[in-house]
């Protein structure tokens, strides 16, 4: 039997390694048009850092090594320029002596991955204009900056990638700026999440424009003018293309391989492509999302591994174990916060058409009593009918890759919020609370479910009904520091006594600062025969965040028009 794998890195190489310990005698040949075969792609903007000084840690595995070791094929700096599915054989050519051949296959693995977007802009190829996809490009960016030393970094693009860039370029000195076209950094999260982050962002004194589209770019001596609509521009040393990628189809596509909605190559529960003999996998690929039942991408590095060992014994031993699908788990350092994301966002879920309630709570990452605790900010997303649990989003300083694993879990398992105040956590004061943020989202969620509480949002202030209170339960002194305009102060511990302000209002709007005390004015007015009542999800913290980031953004966008 000969396996025929076109691309490495994640999911081809992984594919491999599984198809020769599964099968000592087959024949496995590897093309990976790159020089390399197993990279650590997430680590090339901290070499860019120097947080990883040494270059070769950035490789998993050597094309010598992989070779020796599974006794692999492997041709790098090979690129396969076609398939011919009827005649069973690809077209390649070796990318440094120019030679072109074919190579037949029992059974062909597509991981041709992803490509950077790079728009058609003007000035787009001049010197200083780098994408970050592969270990190539990174040595170009590490040797530009190495030469033409500290100075001005402009990153088009605020995701993962992009956001991860500009820390690292502002750790090597330079001054960064970020563009971003969309009115939120990060993609995947909800504007709410967006915003507390943006705020650390600008904290470190880099420029975050959004609402900007760059129209193109000019030399400008030595360096690069960057412009953008409406007519300003920005000088840079150096511009890091952070646009997004799309799937590398284009060799499917033209053997006549089945394309999905979503752009990618489809595929079956089994990795299987429209032509029985040929699977695929990794970033190229789309699946249907198992919480929307939409089909999607996904370009990420675990799904890619995991794809890679299922599609291998897929090869070998038939069509028997399935894909199940990923809920783009994933997690970002930036600078000093963790971001997480599991699941589906908000936005997501209203464009889907799937019911949902959205609730926010701040909790400690560990016992507040211990030091070192930091406060994060924990959304969830859950089915307004049955608690199933949709998406979570956490921000914070320590503690937030454990929390959002386990959220994880519970999307998988399609289980329920319900499942979250059950959680079993180990607790110690440096690790946690007796109960633990998960538990702490969990409550509250139960909560708004079982009709405990209703809640209300950040983006609802400025449009409540008619003879409704806006209600300020801090202490006098929170007040005075800030308030949200219109509210009146009555600090929780003297609601009891201050009953009869309350009267004759059709609807109570209550808020604290993170939304507990909210929560126990809420109960009392409840008790005490008041209806009407809402509790302002997230609290002021929140608000706070969001509308300065909301105002930042028009300031920006009236600066444009």
């Amino acid at each position: 039997m000969k396996y025929v794998i076109i691309g490495a890195v994640a999911g081809g190489a992984s594919a491999a390694a599984r198809l020769r310990r599964i099968n000592e005698q087959a024949e496995i040949v590897l093309f990976e048009k790159g020089e390399y075969i197993s990279y650590a792609n997430c680590g090339l903007p901290y070499y860019i850092g120097n947080v990883i000084k040494d270059r070769n840690r950035l490789f998993v595995q050597t094309a010598a090594a992989f070779k020796q070791r599974f006794n692999i094929d492997v041709r790098v700096s090979t690129e396969v320029t076609a398939i011919d599915p009827d005649k069973k054989k690809v077209t390649a050519i070796n990318l440094i002596t120019g030679e072109k051949y074919q190579e037949s296959y029992d059974k062909l693995l597509l991981s041709p991955g992803a490509e950077p977007v790079r728009p058609d802009l003007p000035g787009i190829n001049l010197p200083g204009i780098f994408t970050i996809r592969n270990v190539r490009d990174t040595d170009f960016i590490k040797s530009y900056i190495t030469e033409n030393g500290s100075g001005k970094a402009v990153v088009i693009g605020a995701g993962f990638i992009g956001l991860e860039m500009a820390e690292n370029l502002h750790r090597s000195g330079m001054q960064v700026s970020i563009i971003e076209m969309g009115n939120q950094i990060l993609a995947p999260v909800d504007f709410p999440v967006a915003a507390i982050v943006q705020q650390h962002i600008r904290s470190k004194g880099v420029d975050l424009r959004l609402c900007s589209t760059v129209t193109g770019f000019r030399q400008n001596g030595r360096g690069l003018t960057v412009l953008l609509k409406g007519g300003s521009a920005i000088d840079a040393d150096i511009v890091i293309l952070s646009i997004g990628v799309r799937p590398d189809t284009r060799l499917a596509a033209m053997a006549g391989i089945k394309l999905g909605p979503a752009k990618g190559i489809w595929v079956n529960d089994f990795l299987q492509t429209s032509d029985p003999d040929i699977y695929a996998v990794g970033d190229a690929i789309e699946f249907i999302n198992p919480v929307t039942g939409r089909s999607l991408n996904t370009y990420l590095a675990g799904p890619a591994n995991k794809q890679g060992r299922i599609c291998a014994d897929n090869i070998v031993f038939g069509n028997k174990k399935k894909y199940k699908g990923a809920i783009n788990t994933a997690i970002v350092k930036v600078f000093d916060l963790s971001v997480a994301t599991a699941g589906t966002p908000s936005r997501q879920l209203t464009q889907a058409n799937m019911k949902h309630i959205v609730s926010t709570i701040y909790s400690k990452s560990h016992a507040g009593y211990y030091p070192g605790a930091h406060t994060m900010a924990l959304q969830i997303a859950f089915s307004a009918e049955d608690g199933r649990l949709y998406n979570a989003q956490i921000v914070g300083y320590d503690g937030v890759d454990k929390r959002i694993d386990v959220m994880s879990s519970v999307i998988q398992r399609e289980s329920t919020v319900y499942e979250l105040t059950e959680f079993e956590h180990a607790y110690a004061p440096p690790y946690s609370s007796a109960k633990d943020p998960v538990n702490m989202a969990g409550f509250v969620a139960e909560n708004i479910l079982q009709g405990k509480m209703k809640v209300f949002y950040w983006n609802d202030i400025g449009q409540l009904p008619g003879n409704s209170l806006l209600l300020d339960v801090r202490t006098e002194r929170e007040f005075r520091e800030g308030s949200i305009d219109g509210a009146v102060n009555i600090p929780l511990d003297d609601l009891r006594e201050r009953l009869t302000e309350l009267s004759g209002y059709k609807a109570i709007y209550i808020y604290c600062q993170q939304g507990l005390r909210g929560y126990l004015a809420y109960r009392i007015l409840m008790q005490n025969g008041f209806t009407g009542l809402y509790n302002l999800s997230g609290g002021y913290a929140l608000w706070e965040k969001c509308q300065r980031e909301k105002d930042i953004s028009m300031q920006q966008v009236s600066a444009i028009a």
